[in-house]
């Protein structure tokens, strides 16, 4: 705008967008000083670069949810539809947070006009702040993470391979106590076969020892005490048969089981890598980024962001009143004139004891106005109106009495019929 002592600078596209990104008026800005332009561009790049820093953590923390698993260092495979998916909501969560920080900034005032912040401006954007300071935890964790990512990597590949032994030692208790089981059954049948086995080879060497005459025993050689041996080492053979043969299946099943729990466990012990591979959340990596940055390089990094996040609000309490402030009040003014709104500033205490405002809208008021007195007069118009037709009746009455009860007869017979 050209004036004959001052000419303020035109401004760009860049300022201009910046302009919005804070929430500034363009027409006043372009009639205001450069320092007011400065000043709206300076809160718009902070707001969208807050936007932009929220984008790319939530796209990030979206892609640490869903990346495949697998080991913390190595990372050979990489999935493009959970990259595009974070890019998309990388950039839906930064749009949602630069409006909200937007609303915060635009929604912000200047308080008193003067440098200072007073208790009660404080106090008004108390609500402000906690937004602000959420929006701002939010943003400074995943970018916590990938701050340290190399040292976090190392760190939870160590904690994968502790998951994978301790469910090694797991997996082996569990199979052990299971195999000690089926060990036990096999090995009650085992007893009693070994000692039908020993009891046949003693008969055996019995037997040998009566027909060799080593026994000492009278009626030594193929006698009737050998023939006896004989007849009990047969009976014991025929039992171990009929043993084998009652518990071959059990036997079968058991090895069978023995066969199947190995395998089971052979599984386990192929999964144990990739259960432990899961070890690569969200929360691990922020329990462990807490870990390895410290509490105070944790601590200084959020209150860096909530110095980035919080700087519009502190700024916008602490300026003073500038021309811009001034034409925007005169264009709210204005507005206000031209809807017939008229606002009596401290008009009146309320049972507390606060001033408030008289708001008085004439333009409601003058149509509340119109419709009053238009239904008053229509209201007159109808009595006048009664008052007329029941004197044209009262002539009537007045001429021909008869003829008059005739017509009403006749008026009620035909409502009748109709």
């Amino acid at each position: 705008m050209k004036r004959n002592f001052y000419e303020t600078p035109k401004s760009n596209l860049l300022m201009r967008l910046l302009w919005k990104a804070a929430g500034g008026d363009r027409y006043l800005l372009e009639s205001a000083t450069y320092s007011d332009q400065v000043k709206y561009a300076c809160l718009g790049g902070i707001v969208f670069a807050t936007g932009a820093m929220a984008g790319l953590a939530g796209g990030y923390a979206f892609y640490t949810i869903f990346e495949p698993r697998g080991s913390a260092i190595e990372h050979d495979t990489v999935n493009w539809t959970i990259i595009m998916l974070s890019l998309i909501f990388g950039f839906a969560w930064g749009l949602m947070i630069f409006n909200i920080d937007r609303f915060i900034v635009t929604s912000t005032g200047k308080g008193d006009g003067t440098e200072a912040i007073t208790w009660d401006e404080f106090k008004g954007a108390i609500p402000r702040i906690i937004m602000g300071a959420i929006i701002a935890l939010t943003i400074s964790k995943p970018v916590e993470i990938r701050m340290f990512k190399t040292e976090i990597d190392i760190k939870l590949r160590e904690k994968q391979l502790e998951q994978q032994a301790e469910y090694q030692k797991k997996v082996d208790k569990t199979y052990e106590e299971r195999e000690k089981l089926l060990e036990a059954d096999m090995g009650k049948m085992l007893i009693a076969r070994n000692d039908l086995t020993n009891r046949i080879k003693n008969a055996e060497n019995e037997y040998i020892d009566q027909l060799q005459g080593r026994t000492g025993a009278a009626g030594a050689g193929n006698g009737p005490l050998s023939k006896a041996l004989k007849s009990q080492m047969d009976a014991l053979n025929l039992e171990l048969d009929q043993f084998d043969k009652s518990n071959q299946i059990q036997l079968t099943l058991l090895k069978q089981k023995q066969e199947q729990l190995r395998a089971e466990k052979e599984k386990e012990r192929n999964n144990n890598e990739k259960i432990a591979n899961g070890l690569d959340g969200l929360l691990e990596r922020i329990k462990l980024t807490h870990e390895i940055a410290g509490f105070w390089i944790t601590l200084f990094i959020t209150l860096l962001f909530l110095a980035i996040e919080l700087t519009p609000v502190f700024f916008k309490l602490m300026l003073i009143k500038s021309p811009y402030d001034y034409l925007a009040e005169n264009r709210d003014e204005l507005i206000k004139a031209e809807r017939g709104i008229e606002v009596r500033y401290d008009y009146y205490k309320d049972k507390e004891g606060l001033e408030r405002h008289l708001i008085i809208n004439h333009e409601a008021e003058r149509l509340v106005y119109e419709k009053i007195k238009v239904t008053e007069i229509q209201k007159e118009l109808t009595e006048y109106a009664i008052e007329q037709y029941k004197a044209r009746e009262k002539a009537k009455i007045d001429q021909d009495l008869d003829a008059y009860i005739q017509s009403i007869n006749q008026h009620e017979q035909g409502t009748a019929h109709a």
